[in-house]
């Protein structure tokens, strides 16, 4: 008897592990979103929503529709999302192994302890946080997006086909949320020239509010995946 209750206990555990394995990676993937495509600039074709959204945007400020915020060139290893907790330990592996927000506020304003340029390149990204297929769009796509609107502010960017919401920011100094409701702030896969920054889209509400800037790695903004 004490053999059968010895087995019945393990069943039971290996079995909620499992469950919460399932449950962690729903959370997590952005692939099992019920998500569509839309048509962008020259034909391109992206996802509908931000990664980590359960909707497209309604308006600007439509909170279902903000999603995840990564620190650049991560997987989806969970600190992505908006709560999770923080640490300030650098990583010195392409994946840290946990699901930390990383901080840091000096030198190299990264979560790794050296850049590495290759983490997001396209479908074979080492990191690629997108679902089967779609990969970061390079800062020519976004730039290319930007000037298709009928405005250079955050009316273009939520009338334009891919609908984009100011989802905010996460501090990659002390883990805080700014800037949500205000700006929208959107990775590329590009590096800046030096490699030290990596590119992204950024607009607000003011009516000449979009532009392509360098950024600190360490910083946790939207991901929009454009198919290969």
């Amino acid at each position: 008897m004490a053999l059968k209750n010895s087995v019945f206990i393990l069943f039971l555990t290996i079995l909620f592990s499992c469950k919460k394995s399932v449950n962690e990676i729903k959370k997590d993937n952005p692939a099992i979103l019920n998500f569509k495509t839309v048509v962008g600039a020259n034909g391109r074709v992206w996802m509908d929503r931000n990664l980590g959204a359960s909707q497209v945007a309604t308006s600007s400020t439509d909170t279902n529709s903000y999603g995840d915020l990564y620190q650049w060139g991560r997987g989806a290893d969970g600190h992505q999302l908006r709560i999770s907790n923080t640490t300030s330990t650098l990583s010195d592996k392409d994946s840290p192994g946990n699901s930390l927000f990383i901080t840091n506020s000096s030198t190299p304003f990264d979560w790794r302890t050296t850049h590495e340029a290759n983490l997001w390149q396209g479908l074979n990204g080492i990191n690629n946080p997108c679902p089967s297929g779609f990969r970061l769009p390079t800062v020519a796509e976004w730039d290319a997006e930007r000037l298709s609107w009928t405005s250079n502010s955050a009316l273009g960017a939520f009338t334009s086909s891919l609908k984009l919401p100011l989802a905010g920011i996460r501090s990659g100094a002390n883990g805080s949320l700014i800037s949500v409701n205000t700006f929208g702030y959107y990775w590329s896969s590009s590096v800046s020239v030096s490699g030290y920054f990596a590119q992204n889209l950024g607009f607000n509400s003011n009516t000449n509010g979009s532009s392509i800037n360098p950024n600190n790695r360490i910083n946790g903004f939207s991901v929009r995946c454009i198919m290969h």
